[in-house]
C-alpha cells in the first residue's frame, strides 16, 4: 500500500505502509517515521476533523481515569494524617516518629516526582501510574500490620524502622500521580480550543487532590463515628488503590498510540519533512525525552521550581497538621470535620485561579502573587487567634485560607507546566511535560520536607502562633521569588507591546 504525502512537501515521493518516504524517481528511502507508520492516508493528507473528533471523544475518559488516580493518592496520603491522633494515643506512636514520617514520605516523594516525571516521559505513563497505585495501597497495608501486630510495643526499635521503611516507598509510589498524570492530560488536551481553556481545564481537573483530602476526612470521620477502630480508616484507602490501578492499566496515554494525529506530531512531520527535503536522512521514532538539564533551560522553570517550594511548604504543613492540631481543641469527628473545610476551599481556588488567568492572557505568575499577598493576611489573624476561635470562625477561615492557598499550588504544577512544555524550543520536538512537572513537584516537595522538620519543635517550644508566622515567611519568600515574572507580566518589554500594536493594525 502507498499513499500520497505531497500536502508535506514530498511531491515526488510517496508514503509506504512500511514508514518510508520513497523517491518515486530512484526509490531512495528519503526518512523514516516507525511511530507513525499506522496512520492512514487521511492522516498524512492533513484531515483534521476526524482526528479532531476522536480527541475530543477520548478527552473525557483520559480526565476520569487521570483524576480518579490522583484522587486515590490523597485519599491514602491525607487518610494517615487523620488518624495521628489515635497513632499517638492508641498505637503508642512519639510527636517524633509522627515528624520522621512526614519528612519521610515527603523527602522520597520529593526524589520521586524527579524520577516519576522522567519514567512518564521515557516508558508507558499508564504502567508508570498502575505501579503507584499498586505500591500505594501495598504500603498502606503493611502499616496496618505493623498496627495489627503492635510492633511499636513489640520492639520500639525495630517498629520504627519498620514504619520509615513503608512511608519511604510510600512516598515514591505516590509521586507518580502528579507529574505523569499532567503529561497524560497534557497529551489529550492538546487541541487549540482546550489550550484556550487550559487553566479553566487543568483548575477542575486538579481538585482531585481535594476531593481526595475530603473524602479522607469524612472516611475518618464516618469510621470513628460507627465506633470501628481507626485502622480502617487505612485499610479503606488501601482497597481503593488496588481496584483503581486494574481500572488505570486501560488507559490510552498517548493519542499517537491510537493513531491520532495531534499538532506536535503534524509539527514534527514537518520538521522531518523540510530536513528529508534537502537530503538529510531522518529517522523518527518519536519525539525524545526531554533531559533535566533541557527542562531546567525552558525559560522561567527553574524559578516556578523554586518559588512553588516555599507555596507547597505552606500547603503542606496544613495538611499534615491541621488535624493534630485541631484535635487538641475538639474531638477527633469534629477535628476532621473542621480540617475538611481547608480542602472543600482549595477546590474552588484552583478552578479561579485557573478561569481568571485565562481571561488575562495566561497571566498566571500576577494572578499567583494576589492570592499569596492575601493569604498572608489571614495568616497573620490566624497566628493571633487560631487557639481562641470556636468552630464557626475556624470553618470560615479554613475554607478562605484554602482557596488562596489551593488556586497558586493547583495551577503552577498543571495550567503553568503545561505552558512551560509547550515552549517553541521544545514543542513538538521532546517529550518535556512529565520532566517539567515532576521537577516543579520535586524541588516544591524538598522544600517541603526540610521545612516540616521545623514544625514540630516549633509548636512544642513557641507554640502555634510561632507556626503560623513561619508560614507566612514562607509565602512572603516564594512571592518575592515570583516577582521578577509578575513585574514581566504587569509591565511587558515595549518590544511586544510594539509587537501587539502591529497585529491589531
Amino acid at each position: 500500500m502507498s499513499t500520497s504525502f505531497g500536502d508535506l512537501g514530498f511531491e515526488d515521493e510517496y508514503w509506504t505502509s512500511s514508514g518510508s518516504a520513497v523517491d518515486s524517481a530512484d526509490g531512495t528511502i528519503m526518512m523514516t517515521l516507525p511511530l507513525l507508520s499506522t496512520f492512514s492516508i487521511d492522516s498524512a493528507s492533513g484531515n483534521t476533523t476526524d482526528h479532531l473528533k476522536r480527541l475530543k471523544r477520548y478527552q473525557w475518559y483520559a480526565f476520569f481515569v487521570t483524576f480518579g488516580g490522583y484522587f486515590m493518592a490523597h485519599f491514602s496520603r491525607k487518610c494517615y494524617s487523620t488518624v495521628k491522633q489515635q497513632l499517638q494515643d492508641e498505637a503508642g506512636y512519639s510527636s517524633l516518629i509522627l515528624s520522621e514520617m512526614d519528612t519521610m514520605f515527603m523527602g522520597t516523594y520529593a526524589i520521586g516526582n524527579i524520577i516519576s516525571g522522567k519514567l512518564g516521559d521515557t516508558f508507558s505513563p499508564t504502567t508508570v501510574l498502575s505501579i503507584g497505585l499498586f505500591g500505594s495501597g501495598m504500603c498502606l497495608f503493611l502499616l496496618n500490620v505493623s498496627l495489627w501486630f503492635d510492633f511499636v510495643h513489640f520492639s520500639e526499635s525495630l517498629g520504627n524502622f519498620f514504619i520509615l521503611g513503608v512511608y519511604f516507598l510510600f512516598g515514591f509510589f505516590q509521586s507518580t500521580g502528579g507529574p505523569v498524570g499532567t503529561a497524560v492530560m497534557g497529551n489529550w488536551f492538546c487541541d487549540k480550543e482546550s489550550i484556550k481553556r487550559r487553566g479553566l481545564i487543568f483548575g477542575c481537573w486538579t481538585c482531585h487532590q481535594y476531593c481526595g483530602d475530603i473524602t479522607a476526612a469524612l472516611c475518618t470521620a464516618a469510621v470513628l463515628n460507627a465506633g470501628y477502630a481507626y485502622w480502617w480508616a487505612l485499610f479503606i484507602p488501601a482497597v481503593t488503590n488496588f481496584l483503581w490501578g486494574f481500572l488505570t492499566i486501560t488507559l490510552v496515554a498517548d493519542p499517537v498510540d491510537v493513531d491520532i494525529i495531534t499538532d506536535d506530531v503534524r509539527i514534527r512531520m514537518e520538521k522531518n519533512a523540510a530536513k528529508a527535503a534537502k537530503g538529510e536522512d531522518v529517522d523518527d521514532s518519536g519525539p525524545a525525552p526531554i533531559s533535566y538539564a533541557g527542562a531546567f533551560r525552558i525559560p522561567m522553570v527553574a524559578q516556578y521550581a523554586f518559588a512553588f517550594g516555599f507555596f507547597k511548604l505552606t500547603n503542606y504543613v496544613l495538611f499534615f497538621w491541621l488535624p493534630y492540631f485541631l484535635g487538641k481543641h475538639f474531638d477527633p469527628v469534629t477535628a476532621n470535620l473542621i480540617a475538611a473545610l481547608y480542602s472543600v476551599g482549595m477546590m474552588p481556588g484552583g478552578i479561579i485561579v485557573g478561569v481568571v488567568s485565562d481571561w488575562f492572557g495566561g497571566r498566571r505568575a500576577t494572578v499567583i502573587g494576589v492570592f499569596m499577598s492575601c493569604l498572608m493576611v489571614f495568616l497573620g489573624v490566624f497566628s493571633q487567634n487560631s487557639e481562641t476561635l470556636g468552630a464557626t470562625s475556624l470553618l470560615v477561615m479554613l475554607a478562605i485560607m484554602g482557596i488562596l492557598v489551593g488556586g497558586p499550588n493547583n495551577i503552577i504544577t498543571s495550567a503553568v507546566a503545561a505552558d512551560l512544555a509547550s515552549h517553541p524550543s521544545v514543542k513538538g520536538s521532546n517529550k518535556s511535560l512529565g520532566t517539567v512537572t515532576g521537577l516543579i513537584n520535586g524541588c516544591g516537595a524538598i522544600t517541603a520536607s526540610i521545612g516540616l522538620l521545623a514544625v514540630g519543635p516549633l509548636q512544642s517550644t513557641f507554640g502555634w502562633s510561632s507556626v503560623w508566622f513561619f508560614l507566612m515567611g514562607c509565602t512572603a519568600v516564594g512571592t518575592l521569588l515570583m516577582s521578577p515574572k509578575i513585574y514581566s507580566e504587569l509591565f511587558p518589554p515595549v518590544e511586544e507591546e510594539t509587537d501587539a500594536e502591529v497585529g491589531d493594525v
